[in-house]
């Protein structure tokens, strides 16, 4: 084939072959077609979109592209879950042990944060011992004996994928619906799930800034799914604000530990039900109760230990550590180094989320890029959010850093000006956020 002609067929607005998309991915994961080739049919797409055809081929091709796990013979339904990431966002700690509660079998792949938003990777590593880096030889033997397995996505996964964002990241052509449609749905059906149970976040800390391009998204990956073979679910939750009380990895996974003994945020417990009550009705493991009688039957077991007693499972299964009072040991110890205080009084209309994101990862809780040191200990506490009414001199919320902080204390004072203007106030107050939008193909 002639790549040249495969971009041209896409700019005049054609439809591409499987046998042409095949040969496009295929180039992109052996390095035989030209960075500058590649990146021409990325906007090419970008600009003419795919159909749910090309969408559904472009994405298996991917996934075949490395590794495929195969858990067919583990037993039960195998269920995914995916979030499409934002701050403060700690669920999967909190799903997995639910679903565990109600009999659900996972084996969670996860990834480490990038730019504003946290990993699952990096919070669960919070735990002194606990190893994220599980050989998939291994997986069977937790999946049986635990019912849980939560490991960091092998290198061999999807490795096409990787090299195509890594092109879209520096070429304009990261916001694509189809390009991140099936970079997404790549990842999911080569890491074996049957079904597939996605958390599509919306707003100023998310990638999909409104509810309809989250739809839209949502939309999308449900028909590569469904064409896939896999059942797939769609929840929307609101990232407008930061989720929680916390941002950073061992203040997020404080919150878990709240959260599982009944002293967790509204806005945390809603959205963790909401998932886990898809992956539960997925799995065939609700036992015979359905909608809001569901989500009530989640919010019992998380907080009545139940769940707890999964988590503690979960940690000591992968080698983390508990103390004798049954706590998470931590591998580092969160200090509260500056508050940041209201400049006025009225209400908090809103949080300019990204920016907290970014103000995080400056105190050293995330990475600019691959290969930056994190401190575990690093992040924010938030003391007031989006609705609440503050006076002049409440704090907002409060800056942290680890015992051997990567930030002096200039720096911090810069991070205080960013977190501070990213909050609106008004007279009025706003309307109330919704921390569940919808829930598409249930």
């Amino acid at each position: 084939m002639n790549f040249i002609d495969i971009i041209l067929k896409k700019r005049y607005g054609q439809e591409l072959t499987d046998e042409e998309i095949a040969f496009f991915v295929k180039g992109v994961a052996d390095y035989t077609l030209p960075d500058y080739q590649v990146s021409a049919l990325l906007m090419a797409i970008v600009l003419n979109g795919m159909t749910d055809r090309e969408m559904t081929t472009l994405t298996l091709r991917m996934a075949e592209s490395g590794a495929m796990i195969d858990l067919s013979d583990m037993g039960g339904h195998i269920v995914d879950k995916h979030s499409t990431g934002g701050v403060g966002d700690k669920v999967t700690p909190l799903v997995i042990p639910l679903c565990a509660a109600f009999g659900v079998k996972t084996v969670k792949l996860t990834g480490r944060g990038l730019g504003f938003t946290g990993g699952t990777v990096d919070k669960l590593k919070s735990i002194q011992g606990f190893n994220i880096n599980i050989d998939p030889k291994d997986f069977r033997k937790l999946y049986n004996d635990v019912g849980m397995v939560i490991s960091g996505q092998t290198p061999d996964l999807a490795p096409a994928d990787k090299v195509l964002y890594s092109l879209r990241d520096v070429t304009g052509t990261v916001d694509s619906i189809p390009l991140i449609a099936s970079s997404i749905m790549s990842k999911k059906i080569a890491g074996g799930a049957d079904s597939i149970v996605l958390d599509v976040t919306c707003g100023s800390g998310a990638y999909m800034k409104t509810p309809e391009r989250a739809r839209e998204l949502a939309d999308a990956m449900i028909r590569i799914g469904d064409l896939a073979g896999r059942k797939t679910v769609a929840v929307i939750t609101d990232m407008d604000q930061p989720l929680g009380r916390t941002c950073g990895n061992v203040l997020e996974m404080q919150e878990v530990y709240e959260t599982l003994i009944g002293k967790g945020s509204e806005d945390v417990v809603e959205v963790v039900c909401y998932i886990a009550a898809q992956m539960i009705r997925l799995a065939g493991k609700n036992e015979g109760i359905e909608g809001d009688d569901l989500i009530r039957e989640c919010r019992a077991r998380l907080t009545d230990g139940r769940a707890l007693e999964k988590f503690n499972d979960l940690i000591l299964s992968q080698g983390g550590l508990l103390n004798e009072h049954g706590l998470p040991v931590y591998v580092d110890k969160p200090f509260e180094a500056l508050k940041v205080t209201s400049p006025e009084t009225g209400y908090i209309k809103s949080i300019k989320t990204d920016d907290i994101g970014y103000a995080s990862v400056e105190l050293g809780a995330g990475r600019h890029k691959m290969g930056d040191k994190i401190d575990r200990g690093a992040g924010i506490c938030f003391y007031a959010k989006v609705g609440d009414k503050v006076k002049r001199g409440d704090v907002l919320c409060s800056l942290c850093h680890g015992s051997k902080p990567l930030i002096d204390d200039a720096k911090l004072f810069d991070v205080m000006e960013k977190v501070l203007n990213a909050y609106e106030f008004s007279d009025e107050p706003p309307m109330p956020h919704q921390a569940v939008i919808d829930v598409i193909g249930a």
